[in-house]
């Protein structure tokens, strides 16, 4: 059987390229394709593809958008990565269960040869990207034991939630406390780390990989 994909790509060029790329291998059925990431669920749900090519950047809906639907709405189909950058986003890409993540200035061979790797259960990212993630993996365990040091396990687990944007009364809520115990938390917090508000702790969390 043939391997079946979807496409989503907001360049109408692109699309018809990757769609030509595809159908020009006997190997491959392009069963469905869009330009936006609106209808992605829908679309995978009506066309159950074995994988599913997904360009990162589009207007409205994004491909990090099209994968938090995903994740919400769980099915067979795997994800690739099309992007032109490699930023924080192709390694949110990651965490949010894309398997495979291929340059737009690559070779179009590599795509689908990481489409066959994908489909067969395998993982495929470009060294650079995984240059990135392995680094900012060890960031982030370095930033782990960093501020595991000042702050209690509480205080960590609230420092994450104000940095995510929530408020006192939203924090309060998640972990069954007063907003007076929140606020104090918070004000602990900004003590320990010598930080003066919200946004240096926003900035303390990224530059140590922990937002």
């Amino acid at each position: 059987m043939p391997i079946r994909l979807a496409i989503v790509d907001d360049h109408p060029i692109v699309l018809d390229g990757l769609t030509k790329l595809f159908s020009a291998e006997p190997e491959f059925e392009v069963v469905a394709s869009a330009r936006n990431g609106t209808d992605v669920v829908r679309m995978v749900r009506k066309h159950t593809p074995d994988v599913l090519v997904l360009d990162l950047r589009m207007p409205g809906k994004d491909g990090i958008a099209v994968l938090g639907d995903l994740k919400r709405h769980p099915s067979s189909t795997k994800v690739v990565i099309l992007t032109a950058t490699e930023n924080d986003d192709v390694l949110l890409a990651i965490r949010l269960g894309a398997r495979g993540v291929v340059l737009k200035d690559m070779a179009s061979r590599l795509l689908v040869e990481c489409v066959r790797i994908v489909h067969s259960g395998g993982t495929w990212l470009e060294k650079s990207v995984a240059t990135r993630a392995v680094d900012r993996l060890l960031q982030r365990e370095d930033g782990i034991r960093s501020i595991a040091k000042s702050l209690t396990p509480r205080e960590v687990e609230v420092a994450r939630m104000f940095a995510d944007g929530l408020q006192c009364k939203h924090v309060a809520d998640k972990l069954a406390i007063s907003e007076g115990t929140a606020k104090l938390h918070l004000h602990h917090i900004y003590s320990k780390l010598n930080l003066r508000g919200r946004v240096e702790l926003v900035r303390y969390m990224q530059r140590h990989g922990l937002d």
